[in-house]
């Protein structure tokens, strides 16, 4: 009897220890909220020179799960003279997902560019980012012609370049941190049954030991044959 009290308190404590390890992961995941900035920066490079990261301002950055345009400006780079292309790279959320560098000035094209950022989450959870340049729509141009004015004059500055954000939700199975939580359950359930084994052993070895040391102390012995 007391020896299924003894484990059913072991299992007991092996699932509070389970649970507070799965409530970590689901604290350590739950990282946004709907609506929360995510904070992003920027650098440039402008023939071999690059800038170094800037933070973006709030009002340009990404909102958690809500689609959105802003006009992101874009400083005159140092030694810039407007036969060379200009590229520019992010960093987004807290996991500073890297994008790769964009092509956003001397890109070839007649057409003003814009940046079509895809940000993908799962709950609260932000799971990537990737982003292209594509031709800025005919009709913002239209609406918006001081844009695309300001963007062919060499001698204004800051440029100002369209991004649009947009979410996607998916229901993605997170490989990694199931493995470790079967890893983690693994090893919580090998050292509880080992305990519970050797307790459970211990009555035998106990009375193994005894019997052993009272047969070494007995008297006389086992005659030796010459």
């Amino acid at each position: 009897m007391a020896r299924n009290c003894r484990f059913i308190t072991m299992i007991s404590t092996f699932n509070v220890l389970l649970a507070l390890l799965l409530s970590s992961m689901i604290l350590d995941c739950a990282a946004y909220r709907p609506g929360d900035i995510v904070p992003m920066s920027k650098m440039g490079q402008y023939h071999s020179s690059r800038t170094v990261w800037h933070d973006m301002i709030g009002r340009h950055c990404p909102i958690f799960g809500v689609n959105r345009e802003v006009l992101v400006p874009i400083s005159k780079p140092t030694g810039f003279t407007g036969a060379d292309p200009y590229k520019i790279s992010f960093q987004v959320g807290k996991e500073k997902y890297y994008i790769p560098w964009l092509l956003v000035i001397n890109r070839k094209s007649s057409e003003v560019p814009m940046i079509d950022v895809h940000l993908r989450y799962s709950g609260s959870d932000f799971l990537g980012v990737t982003a292209k340049v594509l031709d800025m729509p005919h009709n913002y141009v239209e609406l918006h012609s001081d844009i695309g004015k300001q963007f062919w004059d060499t001698q204004i500055w800051p440029k100002h370049v369209l991004v649009r954000y947009t979410w996607e939700e998916q229901s993605e199975i997170d490989v990694a941190s199931g493995f470790y939580v079967l890893f983690g359950s693994g090893l919580l359930m090998s050292f509880v049954l080992s305990i519970y084994i050797l307790q459970s052993s211990r009555d035998k070895i106990e009375r193994f030991v005894r019997e052993t040391v009272a047969e070494s102390s007995m008297p006389g012995g086992v005659a030796k044959v010459e």
